[in-house]
């Protein structure tokens, strides 16, 4: 009251003690009153909103009551504020090795894939004896065990980039080092547990004496992992000794076929409070050996046409001394706080690292065979349909990479970052499926035929796999992004919620505070939306399709400029959901078009991370860049286009109309973004195909060298074949235009890329397969029929279709 006098010019009504002695009694008293009033109508609004709010917010499990108190936010928290800083990225993250770890990938791991024969390991069912051996003793299933208890205390990065070369020669060993380096029990000792057990377990997993694995998943639990139905354990003692008798049925667990020791997680029920304040009730891990008695291991599971070890492991009433609980009987109920954070490494590193992988054994060994493989006299590199789809595999596999690089580095920055590594556990899996069916149409026969020559079959059947394995794609996308990241990452959304929770009086102060922030919060990303989105359309508008020839500057601010512009909108977007209430958290379509654009913006600055550190070393990086840009401005463009399309009820219509108001006013002139045009999808496919800067960025670390035959691999052979058969063509068309013979040196080296291709087009052929036929004498029921036939004359035929008609007429 007094302000608002002074504001309005009048002289300020209370100046002193002297001034308040002269001010009249009546006007205080009305003063006093009103202030008041006023102060009661807020305290009642205010209780009003809060207690309404309290209702329509739903129902919070305990698995996202625990996800909200784990893990880290960072970047992702940038997204949802609206404004994410590409500067910071750059000055923050950058994913290296050490001397050590290239050493090690060098050497070590192009050892191991000497070793393996992938085919033969899909046929036999198992990687061969020495390849376990070398594994154990050199360190592959302890590379995230600190040295101090003989790891090797590698990098995330480190760790990614191994699993992805090793992914290029054979999915089966990727899966079987990937394991131990991210769900095994090994990081969560590092983490949790006692000093007795980090004692005895780590040495032992890191000279290999024991293989690890993680039972989690049972018959009725999946996607809801905590529910744990089938796995259950109750506190008891025996003698003078407290433990607990557990029952648990686990499936789908890679390793446990093999493994020597097992991380088992179920529900720990104490009725008897035997606990005595040590520990609580609920999700529990406990630590068992092979051989503990009332331990089941062994049974396999058959994944589509994998070898990785996946079984299962059951157990009847065992007992598990407190010694044995993961953490010890401190640590009882606190084993989803353990899986969070440690599935923020798995799903976020190990699972995009397969899928790297694949997508480099595509674009570089894919591209080269397209350079290879001649069609009507023409390489069909020159096809317009294999342009197409190179051009995807190129854009997608870039993403890939980029967002892999830059996830890394915020985790070896000591971060957690829950709902960026949801996101690329799906969005690189995903992408990396579309890359391996593109590579795989490119292929054609060659991707069919299995055998030693087939470098992508084998990826091709283990795709789904990593589709979904550590939560599946569809819950990952429709739920798990937005469920986690609007309470999590959103900048006012958790303190918003945490009052709402809150039984202390002030509670509903505090409400209206963080519900005012979060309307600023509002109309703030609208006005960035309205004035970034202008601004994006115009300069969309006049920009040549050429721009990205132009300085590498010049090609990041224009794209920094149109995600930051979609990151307001994404914004906006999350805060307009946030009006439906407890209904959000089943409006999955909804938070799967949400989902869709966080991803695309997310790996928009991971690629431009990616390019503004290295386009001054790789020649046509821009041409790379541009496209992949492009192809993700689009996505997040129409994600958003379809959620406002779509918006759910209750405020339907009149949600789309607001959300495309903040988005696109104009509609479809503020939609300006288009997928890639011909013209640069072709650029894009020359670099490639040919021998090229950015063919090499997606050849390195690749594995290049023998199986465990002696032979040079398909994949090596197409790579080394590239500059010859590029060469040769060129000089074709230099003799067809000067109408003139070959030189000695041209002749040589055009037979020799004729030499190639006849080799590189060759598929395998088998003199038999399977079990039956190699049986000694076995001839194949078909021959043997008709053998029979034959020999009995046209009679034999006669009889043997009178039979086939009575037979039909029986039945």
């Amino acid at each position: 009251f007094f302000w608002k006098s002074s504001r309005r010019g009048r002289r300020p009504l209370l100046s002193d003690v002297g001034g308040l002695m002269r001010f009249p009694s009546s006007t205080l008293r009305v003063a006093v009153r009103n202030a008041a009033r006023g102060q009661r109508e807020r305290t009642f609004i205010t209780r009003a909103g809060y207690n309404l709010a309290k209702k329509m917010m739903p129902k919070i499990s305990e698995t996202e009551q625990v996800s909200l108190g784990c893990g880290t936010v960072g970047f992702d928290r940038e997204i949802f504020g609206g404004s994410p800083s590409l500067r910071m990225l750059l000055d923050t993250y950058e994913a290296k090795l050490s001397s050590e770890e290239r050493a090690f990938l060098d050497n070590e791991v192009n050892v191991l894939c000497q070793m393996i024969d992938d085919h033969k390991v899909t046929t036999e069912k198992d990687l061969p004896a020495d390849a376990w051996d070398y594994m154990r003793d050199m360190g592959f299933f302890s590379m995230k065990i600190p040295k101090e208890w003989g790891g090797k205390g590698f990098s995330t990065h480190a760790v990614s980039t191994v699993l992805a070369k090793i992914a290029t020669h054979c999915p089966d060993a990727n899966a079987t080092v990937a394991v131990p380096n991210s769900l095994g029990p090994g990081e969560l000792l590092v983490r949790y547990g006692t000093d007795e057990q980090k004692g005895y377990f780590l040495p032992r997993l890191a000279d290999g004496t024991l293989i690890p694995c993680f039972g989690l998943t049972g018959p009725h639990n999946g996607s809801d992992a905590t529910a744990l139905q089938g796995a259950f354990g109750v506190v008891e003692k025996r003698g003078d000794e407290l433990g607990i008798r557990a029952t648990f049925r686990k499936r789908y667990i890679t390793l446990a076929p093999v493994a020597g020791v097992v991380g088992v997680g179920f529900d720990l029920q104490d009725p008897s409070g035997l606990l005595g304040g040590s520990g609580e009730q609920g999700f529990t891990v406990a630590l068992l050996e092979r051989g503990h008695e009332g331990l089941r291991m062994g049974p396999r599971h058959m994944p589509l046409n994998c070898a990785f070890m996946n079984g299962t492991v059951e157990g009847d009433d065992v007992w598990i001394p407190m010694t044995s609980v993961l953490g010890g009987q401190a640590r009882c109920g606190f084993g989803w706080h353990m899986m969070i954070e440690a599935l923020a490494e798995g799903r976020g590193v190990s699972l995009p690292a397969g899928s790297i992988g694949a997508a480099r054994s595509v674009v570089a060994g894919v591209g080269a065979y397209a350079r290879v493989r001649k069609q009507f006299k023409v390489p069909i590199a020159e096809f317009g349909g294999i342009q197409e789809a190179l051009g995807r595999c190129g854009r997608e596999a870039y993403a890939v990479m980029a967002g892999v690089e830059l996830t890394n580095a915020i985790i070896d920055n000591h971060e957690a970052p829950m709902v960026l590594s949801s996101i690329m556990k799906q969005t690189c899996t995903e992408r990396g499926r579309k890359v391996v069916q593109d590579g795989m149409d490119i292929l054609g026969g060659a991707g069919i035929c299995r055998g030693e020559a087939n470098f992508l079959g084998n990826s091709w059947m283990s795709t789904p796999i990593g589709i979904t394995v550590e939560g599946a794609n569809i819950m990952t996308r429709s739920f798990m992004i937005i469920g986690q990241g609007v309470t999590r990452c959103h900048p006012h959304m958790l303190p918003l919620i945490a009052s709402l929770q809150s039984d202390e009086p002030d509670a509903p102060a505090k409400f209206r505070s963080q519900f005012l922030k979060m309307v600023s919060h509002v109309f703030t990303n609208f006005g960035l939306g309205l004035v970034r989105g202008l601004a994006a359309s115009a300069t969309t508008a006049v920009r040549s399709s050429t721009a990205y020839k132009g300085s590498p500057e010049a090609l990041v601010a224009y794209h920094e400029a149109q995600l930051a512009r979609l990151s307001a909108n994404f914004a906006f977007t999350a805060d307009l959901a946030l009006l439906l209430g407890g209904r959000l958290k089943y409006e999955e379509l909804l938070m799967g078009r949400m989902a869709d654009t966080m991803g695309a913006i997310f790996l928009g600055y991971a690629t431009l991370h990616h390019f503004s550190k290295h386009a001054g070393s790789v020649q046509g990086l821009n041409v790379l860049a541009e496209a992949t840009l492009l192809q993700l401005e689009h996505e997040a463009q129409a994600a958003l286009r379809d959620s406002a399309a779509n918006f759910p009820k209750p405020l339907g219509a009149l949600g789309g109309w607001l959300l495309t108001l903040g988005t696109a006013p104009l509609g479809e002139a503020m939609r300006p973004y288009r997928m890639p045009g011909d013209a640069l999808t072709k650029e894009l496919t020359t670099l490639l195909t040919t021998p090229s800067d950015v063919h090499t960025l997606f050849a390195r670390d690749i594995y290049t060298g023998l199986n465990a035959q002696g032979n040079v691999t398909r994949l090596t052979r197409l790579l080394q074949a590239l500059p010859v058969v590029t060469q040769a063509d060129t000089v074709e068309k230099l003799l067809k235009k000067e109408r003139r013979p070959p030189t000695a040196d041209e002749a040589r080296l055009l037979e020799s890329a004729v030499a190639l291709r006849d080799e590189l087009v060759q598929v395998d052929v088998h003199e038999v397969l399977g079990s039956l036929e190699e049986q000694p004498g076995y001839v194949r029921s078909a021959i043997e029929s008709t053998l029979r036939r034959q020999i009995g004359g046209p009679a034999a035929f006669g009889q043997a279709s009178i039979q086939v008609e009575a037979a039909a007429a029986a039945a």
